[in-house]
């Protein structure tokens, strides 16, 4: 059931050199580009639809990246398209609030219990600097604890900053993010022992790819209503994933601020920053302190992205779309990994974490995690027509796509265990994938 694919991609590499001209990396996400893939990968798409893409060149792909996670039911989904060709006769943006932000405000408050008051962006970064920005007003306080283990949280300089990327990010804002490990308490409490009365928020994200240990949620949700600091949950990937109401619905736990984006809209640019009212308000007109200027963007509400996202939780409620995530994702996870068995690779290479969003771990010989593995993973996956930077499911996997999938990977872990034996350096063609947070190119 393989995918025929072409391997030369010539149109594409055209393109991508033509766009990286025009464009620094080649890409508006660093996540797209050159560097996070194979060599012998597509350069730029064409189309998609349901849970395929199509490139430049012609070839057709089974996606898991969809979109960067963005896409939750599948590509150009005529549902979502039919409400949004509905709102482009109504309008797009308009001189005074539009009716259809109320009525997204009124879902999401309903939908999710933590969120007493919701603010509407285009981007992750947007809302979960915003969440900073309002802990901050709020506590009178500078410090941001973030979790360290948990890879990006924004764009902005107050993440950034604490990246081996700060180039370009002054010394003083970058001392202003300090660190914890996630299933550490200890190392919670020693930041607020190290910086007592003076931390405004912590911010991770509440599940991701290891389980909460020792109620290490729990124990943090006490610690930082003890220490009157604000709690910040970044649901961007977990939110329409774990749970239509995010992860915070699974652990039973209401963070101070909670910031949802990515699976939102159906891939269409919706974030939402939510929380309580006593802090939210404070980017609002009704209370007597000092103004905060909260999020004030001229595309934040238009009718496009709103209306795909009301028309998105139709969707996953009535389809039952987060459900599917986890059933689907089980049978991959338990697929993948009996081929991995098939091979005797289980100790170099898993398919680990939670069924809804698992994690590729590529191993050499010394079973470390190593790059070179998992872009050998990946060029083979695309050679047989799958394309998997990471994994992220949409409602159009189906038995069909599980299949193909298999065919790819019992391919793809063949070569693999035939590079445990051999070496990587005899089938891998072309650089391995570079890490994304590093000092220099």
């Amino acid at each position: 059931m393989d995918l025929e694919i072409k391997v030369d991609f010539n149109l594409g590499k055209e393109l991508q050199k033509r766009l990286r001209e025009l464009v620094p990396a080649g890409s508006h996400t660093y996540s797209k580009g050159e560097d996070q893939f194979p060599l012998i990968s597509p350069g730029l798409i064409r189309n998609a639809k349901g849970s395929y893409c199509w490139d430049v060149d012609g070839n057709k792909f089974l996606d898991f990246g969809m979109g960067l996670r963005s896409v939750g039911i599948g590509h150009a989904d005529d549902e979502i398209n039919e409400a949004i060709i509905k709102q482009l006769s109504l309008g797009t943006n308009f001189t005074r609030p539009s009716v259809l932000e109320l009525e997204v405000a009124e879902k999401y408050v309903e939908l999710i219990p933590s969120m007493e008051m919701v603010k509407f962006a285009k981007n992750g970064s947007d809302v979960t600097s915003a969440a900073v920005k309002l802990s901050r007003a709020y506590t009178g306080r500078k410090y941001i604890a973030i979790c360290k283990s948990h890879p990006f949280f924004s764009v902005n300089d107050w993440f950034i900053g604490s990246t081996p990327c700060s180039n370009g990010v002054p010394r003083e804002v970058q001392e202003l993010t300090i660190s914890f490990d996630y299933n550490d308490i200890e190392s919670v409490k020693n930041l607020i022992e190290n910086y007592p009365g003076k931390i405004a928020a912590f911010i991770l994200e509440p599940l991701k790819d290891e389980e909460p240990k020792n109620n290490f949620l729990q124990e943090l949700r006490s610690l930082s209503e003890k220490e009157g600091s604000v709690l910040i949950f970044d649901e961007m990937i977990s939110g329409f994933r774990w749970n239509v109401k995010g992860a915070q619905e699974i652990i039973g736990i209401k963070p101070d601020l909670t910031t949802f984006g990515k699976a939102t809209a159906n891939g269409f640019s919706v974030s939402v920053l939510g929380g309580k009212k006593e802090i939210m308000e404070l980017g609002g007109l009704d209370h007597q302190h000092e103004r905060v200027f909260l999020l004030s963007q001229t595309h934040g509400a238009e009718g496009i992205g709103l209306a795909a996202s009301l028309k998105n939780i139709e969707i996953y409620l009535r389809d039952k779309v987060c459900e599917h995530h986890w059933g689907f994702g089980k049978l991959f996870m338990d697929g993948i990994n009996k081929l991995a068995e098939k091979y005797s690779i289980q100790d170099f290479f898993s398919i680990e974490g939670y069924a809804c969003s698992p994690v590729i771990r590529a191993k050499n010989r010394e079973k470390l995690l190593d790059l070179k593995f998992h872009t050998l993973f990946q060029q083979e996956l695309i050679k047989k027509g799958v394309l998997m930077p990471w994994i992220a499911f949409c409602r159009e996997h189906k038995e069909e796509e599980l299949q193909i999938t298999l065919d790819a990977c019992d391919h793809a872990l063949n070569i693999y265990s035939q590079a445990i034996e051999f070496g990587v350096d005899k089938f891998l063609i072309g650089d391995a994938i570079k890490p994304v947070w590093r000092k220099y190119n």
